[in-house]
């Protein structure tokens, strides 16, 4: 299976429809979700599980709290080493996750609410300076540029927390390989010009 099949299938798309149904971007499983994402740094203390899991009991919503462990072989590669840059000190990557089925946009800000105070009740536990995202789980919450209308400067609100210092770096090489910015998305980085 190529790379593209492998989209095509975790799409949903699994009854031979061709490649081009990717471009339709409708979801095949009718509902709807948003992520939030973190990094620890540091252990979670007894206490903060407890009130960690009671959030998410109680909650009326289809809540995950995915935890991917980080460190070992991690840790030997130097943070400016390659983009991602969460190796050396951090545990765990967290994703936060709600669904829904898809409804009216009252449903929708109820289940959006809900991870955006779950995302910040996680803030005494998670790194800081700069609070970190895996981009991989893009959270548009923090920042967006649609038209690419956006500075470098503008655009560190966001890219920081992805990629730390790394951000600098990988604005010079898109200066280098895309200086007019053709390929960009809401949070794409951009060709960082210092003249």
């Amino acid at each position: 299976m190529s790379w593209i099949e492998t989209v095509q299938y975790f799409a949903g798309y699994t009854n031979g429809e061709p490649l081009s149904a990717l471009l339709e971007r409708k979801s095949q499983f009718g509902y709807s979700f948003k992520a939030k994402s973190d990094f620890l740094t540091s252990q979670i203390p007894e206490f903060g599980w407890k009130r960690i899991w009671y959030n998410l009991l109680r909650s009326n919503a289809t809540a995950y709290m995915i935890i991917d462990p980080l460190g070992g072989k991690m840790d030997e590669i130097s943070e400016s080493e390659i983009p991602f840059p969460y190796r050396n000190g951090s545990l765990y990557n967290i994703q936060y996750l709600v669904a829904w089925v898809d409804g009216d946009q009252s449903v929708v800000n109820t289940y959006l609410d809900w991870i955006r105070g779950f995302y910040e009740f996680m803030t005494p536990y998670v790194s800081k300076n700069p609070r970190a995202a895996y981009l991989n789980y893009r959270d548009l919450d923090l920042g967006t540029s649609l038209n690419g209308d956006l500075s470098y400067f503008e655009r560190t609100r966001w890219g920081k927390r992805y990629f730390k210092d790394n951000f600098r770096k990988l604005a010079l090489v898109k200066l280098e390989v895309d200086p007019k910015n053709f390929f960009r998305s809401e949070q794409s980085v951009p060709p960082l010009n210092l003249y």
